[in-house]
Parts: structure tokens; C-alpha cells; sequence
């Protein structure tokens, strides 16, 4: 069961094998700020707000020695273009993202995201319609989380601070050469983006005392292009949140997650003028522990302000999740 933000260094490994499973409470909370810099596609297909990591394991996910596992399933509406010029298209992406975490250190931890979509891409031109739909497996990625700084030992609360560095990598192992009728579909159709992306950033948390917790990240994302010659935009994500215990079963948590992306860029070099662009969302969540090991997450993430390049629109995103603890052999 969630048992707050509060996370000490000396306890037992019994109690932190029934902690850690508690305690992802806070880390969802308190999601991410991401960096500056340009981003991507329909106001960015390949990148979400909001901070993955946080999101699935919480604040204990990074320094305990013990596996996670997190299941999410989330859906998103946008659209691109206007009816009234004749080229036009709406996208919903339904995704099941699975996420393994690692911690063999108390500074190292090892994560990998294994994500599949299934999209319906409308588009309209000219007065008439097309509808594809497509499944597959998107880009998975490869990342670590290293602490590079904690707090002292607090009596009140255990370890009040925390910095870390986050690194890695999106490959191109997704699907991202889709036909239909021998032709193959649109890039947004796309289960995966076939580009290889880059990407760092830096992570801090503090305890405000043993029921509450903020958290922030920052981190950048250097995008590159498939074997079609499109790109989507560099893309910066920015998130802050603060959560609180309501009860031994149940936390909430609010967080604001910025992202501000870049143009993509498509075959022959020009731009698509209406990719792109800064977005703010306004994101509650709750939390509840359904057992020793178990946490159940739900969340949407409200549109609370848009800066979006030519014609575009996001609608909210929904977003439901779980996590399992798998106690390691040295934290029995």
C-alpha cells in the first residue's frame, strides 16, 4: 500500500520490499520538466508529456535494489490541416506500453520501454475521405538513470533530496514501412518512427514532509530521420508535480507538463508547417494500492494552454496503468 513520500535509507529489506510498492505513490506525482528545445509531428506523435519513468514506478523506482514492472494503456485524439482548405486529418492512437526497471545500485538503475499502438488515421482532401488503420509494435528505448546527489539523512523524513541524470536511446526497431496497396501509408500511420533519437536530461526530488513530495525533470530530445527522410522535431518536455498521501490506500497528484517541439521535416527537405509547437496540459492522478506489491494508477491529462504551429489540436489524454514490485533476491 502507498505509504508517502517519505523513503529512508536504513530500513529493513523486509520493509522495503513492502515500501517500494507503497511509495511509487509519490514519483508518479511528481512528474517531469523536460528541456528546451524543438520538438515534433502532429504536435509530436512520437513523444508524450509528461515523464514515463515517474509516471510507472515513482520515487522509489530509482534507488531500491528490486525489479519493477509497469503496464500503461493510454489514448490520445488530435488533428492537422483544416476541412476548409481540403487537406485535413484526424489521428487516434490507442498504445500499451510495457516497462521494466532495474536498480543494481543505489545510483544505477536500467530501464526499458516496450510500446505497441494501434492508430486510425482520417484524412480528407478534396472533398473526399480515407481511413487507415494500422497495429504494430512501436519504437522501443533503452535508457539509465544515475543519482548524482542526495540530501543527508533527515530524521523526520529519511533522504528529503535527490538529483539525477536520465540518458538513452529510441531505436528504430518499430514497424515504419506499413503498406497498403502497395503503397505505403502515411508517416502518422506509422506503428513506429524508424528514427534513431537521443536523449538526456536531469531529474531532482524533494520530500516536504512524510505525506507530500515534488517532483521535476528536464530533459531533450534530439530526433533523427527514417529511411524516408522524414523527422520529426527535436522535442523538450518540462513537468513539475506535487503529491500527496490522502490515506494508507489512496495518494493524488497534480502535475503541469510542458513540451514544446519542432517541425517535422519531410522527404526533399521542406517543413510541414503544421507539426510543432509548445503545449501545456494540466495533469490530476490518483493512486491506489491493492496490495503489498500492487499499485493501480489512472489519469487524464487536460490541454490548458497551446502555442501549436498552422492548424493543429490535441485533445486530452487518458491514461491507466499498474505496477508490480518483484522483490530481488537481496532485498528478501
Amino acid at each position: 500500500m502507498p505509504s508517502g513520500p517519505s523513503q529512508r535509507r536504513n530500513a529493513s529489506p523486509a520493509q522495503n520490499g513492502s515500501r517500494s510498492a507503497r511509495a511509487l505513490v509519490p514519483a508518479l506525482a511528481c512528474a517531469a520538466i523536460a528541456l528546451l528545445a524543438a520538438g515534433s509531428a502532429t504536435a509530436c506523435s512520437i513523444c508524450r508529456c509528461g515523464d514515463p519513468t515517474f509516471n510507472a514506478l515513482g520515487l522509489t523506482g530509482v534507488p531500491l535494489s528490486s525489479v519493477r514492472v509497469a503496464l500503461d494503456w493510454d489514448r490520445m485524439d488530435k488533428s492537422q490541416g483544416s476541412a476548409g482548405s481540403g487537406d485535413f486529418e484526424t489521428a487516434t492512437e490507442e498504445r500499451l506500453t510495457a516497462l521494466l526497471g532495474y536498480s543494481f545500485s543505489e545510483a544505477w538503475t536500467l530501464f526499458a520501454r516496450l510500446p505497441r499502438v494501434d492508430r486510425e488515421l482520417t484524412e480528407l482532401e478534396d472533398g473526399e475521405s480515407e481511413v487507415t488503420n494500422t497495429s504494430g509494435m512501436a519504437d522501443p528505448e533503452i535508457y539509465a538513470q544515475r543519482r548524482l546527489w542526495s540530501s543527508t539523512m533527515d530524521a523526520r523524513v529519511g533522504v528529503r533530496d535527490n538529483v539525477y541524470a536520465v540518458f538513452g536511446v529510441k531505436t528504430p526497431w518499430g514497424e515504419n514501412d506499413l503498406e497498403r496497396d502497395g503503397a505505403r501509408v502515411d508517416e502518422h500511420a506509422q506503428p513506429g518512427s524508424g528514427s534513431t533519437d537521443w536523449y538526456g536530461g536531469l531529474s531532482a526530488s524533494h520530500l516536504l514532509d512524510r505525506k507530500s513530495a515534488l517532483f521535476a525533470s528536464v530533459q531533450y530530445r534530439a530526433t533523427g530521420s527514417n529511411d524516408s527522410g522524414y523527422e520529426y522535431g527535436d522535442v523538450v518536455l518540462a513537468n513539475l508535480a506535487y503529491e500527496r498521501k490522502m490515506s494508507a490506500r489512496w495518494d493524488a497528484v497534480v502535475e503541469a507538463n510542458y513540451r514544446h517541439a519542432g517541425r517535422d521535416r519531410v522527404s526533399g527537405g521542406g517543413h510541414d508547417p503544421n507539426t510543432g509547437g509548445e503545449l501545456l496540459y494540466v495533469t490530476p492522478r490518483v493512486l491506489v494500492s491493492v496490495g503489498p506489491r500492487w499499485v493501480l494508477r489512472a489519469s487524464v491529462q487536460v490541454p490548458a494552454w497551446e502555442r501549436l504551429n498552422g492548424e493543429q489540436d490535441e485533445d486530452a489524454v487518458y491514461d491507466l496503468g499498474v505496477t508490480y514490485l518483484v522483490r530481488s533476491s537481496r532485498a528478501e
